[in-house]
């Protein structure tokens, strides 16, 4: 049974690869989402590598994938540990976890009932190591249904963020995804891009850093106009919803063919990426939900200075209408936590027996309940 309370941990760990952020969140009656503390903690580095070479093929892969899942659930409960001495609770006040695990293969578009996800976790280990019941494989039973699996957090989206006009939420991790909540109609949204993940790939590979803070390394460059043009031709950009992309679509080989071995500066090939993510994500805007009157940005990518000076800067030529822009911070919720947030109110729905995907998102045949509990 569940419990009377209604405390629930949830843990993210995005395509961007960058570690894990664990929240503790109250949930009341309704679905309302209260942050009530948070740990983030960087992937040790052996870990990161091991789940980035999974993401290709490659030797043996089925041996390492499961002693990635295995080592993932340790990180992740430690981190449990870490969150749960913080706010000063015990293992037995939280209702369960929402576990993410960390997406290896997405393969949304092959043909029903062919198609298939998968997050790499050992969910069975980290219930018995945080001695707390663990929701985890949340994408799969949209896939048994016809859908894609994601995005998942425009649900979340809806129940937490109020439309009383004509919003948008754009979720910049690994890949970027948009919630579209008109003031009046239905709620939507979609992967509309690559988010952070072809940037932190590029300077990984050219600086060694995992990521371009505050796109300080972009904003040394110039934008590359063909170099733009030919991935904006790529063909996921004018599919449309319902739709979602991850790794295996963008990924350092994809921009090296784009590339095309032209002599292009480093710093220009960051910079082009940079505007790449926000032109993709306002082109989508303006195509699905022109009348947008407010971009909420969340995500690690909300950190990136120069990227929400672009976003600002293409909204007034790409826009018709005057587009206010503001990151999750001015509703009083720090970007980086919105995911993990989300995953706590996905374990809260499944314990309540609760629909949690949006057909008119995933393209499911209807609402589903979502993930597979794993008891303490």
């Amino acid at each position: 049974m569940n419990k009377p309370h209604s405390l629930y941990i949830g843990l993210m760990s995005g395509t961007s690869l960058d570690g894990i952020d664990a929240v503790l969140a109250k949930l009341d009656a309704r679905g309302g989402a209260t942050l009530m503390g948070a740990v983030s903690k960087p992937f040790k580095p052996l870990l990161r590598k091991a789940l980035l070479d999974l993401q290709s093929p490659g030797p043996n892969e089925l041996h390492r994938e499961k002693q990635a899942g295995n080592a993932l659930a340790l990180e992740y409960a430690e981190v449990v540990q870490d969150l749960l001495t913080q706010v000063d609770l015990q293992a037995s006040d939280i209702s369960a976890i929402g576990a993410h695990g960390q997406t290896i293969r997405h393969q949304a578009d092959l043909a029903h009932p062919l198609a298939y996800t998968h997050q790499t976790l050992n969910p069975a280990l980290l219930a018995e190591l945080t001695e707390i019941d663990v929701i985890a494989d949340f994408r799969s039973r949209d896939l048994a249904a016809g859908g894609h699996g994601a995005p998942l957090v425009p649900a979340f989206h809806a129940q937490q963020f109020s439309a009383d006009q004509n919003i948008a939420v754009l979720n910049l991790g690994g890949i970027a995804n948009l919630t579209l909540l008109p003031r009046n109609g239905e709620v939507s949204g979609f992967d509309c891009g690559p988010g952070n993940l072809l940037m932190d790939a590029w300077i990984a590979e050219q600086q060694g850093h995992p990521f371009d803070e505050n796109g300080a390394w972009a904003s040394q460059g110039e934008v590359n106009p063909s170099l733009l043009s030919r991935m904006l031709a790529d063909p996921f950009f004018t599919k449309a919803p319902p739709k979602s992309t991850g790794r295996d679509d963008f990924h350092l080989e994809w921009l090296q063919k784009q590339i095309q071995n032209e002599n292009i500066n480093a710093e220009d090939i960051q910079a082009t990426l940079l505007h790449l993510t926000a032109i993709t994500a306002l082109q989508a805007l303006v195509q699905y939900a022109p009348q947008t009157q407010k971009l909420i940005v969340c995500g690690g990518g909300a950190r990136n200075a120069a990227l929400i000076k672009v976003f600002k800067n293409h909204s007034t030529t790409l826009l018709t209408s005057s587009l206010e822009i503001v990151t999750s911070d001015a509703l009083g919720l720090d970007p980086q936590l919105v995911e993990g947030l989300a995953f706590a109110w996905l374990a809260w729905a499944h314990k309540e027996k609760r629909p949690a995907n949006l057909p008119a998102v995933t393209g499911a045949k209807g609402p589903r309940i979502l993930g597979a509990c794993y008891p303490a």
